[in-house]
């Protein structure tokens, strides 16, 4: 699956260098050229990394704080764009990256290169994986209830459920991942419900074999959807 950015800059060179550091690394890139259209496409979509000119941009620090307040993208990796100056401000409101103006292809590209794997990382993350595999409920007065995933990630799960949830809240859930022999019950907790029997579960504890095991198993299913259809013969 591939990488996703946006950059948030009016300045056409910067842009230029950008776009094609990130082509080089089969990075998908979004541009958009104001402060508040930028935040606005923040708070509606997704991103592995943003890219801020907060010397070109009015604003454009602020952004970074809103990016770290908000929702879709409080935890994607966020570069900001400097022209020597504010460069501990903007590490303070949330860059993890800081890159200098002027900018050459080479710093863009190694910077890039030095943050690829916290993307791939927050990707995985966010990843939800459509499946359907059995999952037993536990809540915390002791009651079971059998449901279904809908999807997977590394943060939690997509349950459907026959029956009414009891009052108590979730303890934890168990499942063994499609495929293979493991089996893991990590502690986890509901974060939403509509009413249908479908609800949102976020895991809240997991031993490190457990987790280390659903990053593989999720890192193969992307793999797997980037892969090339065979050939029709």
């Amino acid at each position: 699956m591939q990488l996703q950015s946006l950059l948030l800059s009016r300045d056409p060179q910067t842009i230029r260098i950008l776009r094609s550091a990130l082509e080089k690394m089969s990075i998908d890139v979004e541009v958009c050229r104001g402060a508040r259209s930028g935040s606005e496409i923040l708070s509606e979509e997704r991103f592995d990394a943003v890219i801020i000119d907060c010397d070109d941009l009015q604003g454009g620090l602020d952004v970074i704080s809103e990016v770290r307040k908000g929702h879709s993208n409080r935890s994607s990796v966020t570069f900001a764009l400097l022209n020597g100056t504010a460069t501990q401000t903007a590490f303070e409101l949330g860059a993890n990256f800081v890159l200098q103006k002027p900018i050459s292809t080479t710093n863009a590209i190694r910077c890039f290169s030095a943050a690829l794997g916290l993307m791939e990382r927050e990707q995985r993350r966010y990843f939800r994986y459509p499946i359907q595999f059995e999952v037993t409920a536990t809540f915390r007065q002791g009651e079971e209830l059998k449901a279904t995933a809908t999807n997977l990630s590394e943060g939690g799960m997509a349950l459907h459920f026959e029956q009414s949830l009891p009052k108590a809240g979730l303890s934890k859930v168990a499942f063994r991942l499609p495929g293979g022999q493991i089996s893991m019950d990590p502690k986890a907790t509901l974060v939403w419900m509509d009413g249908l029997g479908r609800a949102g579960v976020r895991f809240l504890e997991m031993p490190k074999s457990s987790r280390d095991a659903l990053e593989r198993w999720l890192r193969q299913q992307i793999e797997n959807t980037e892969a090339p259809a065979p050939p029709v013969r």
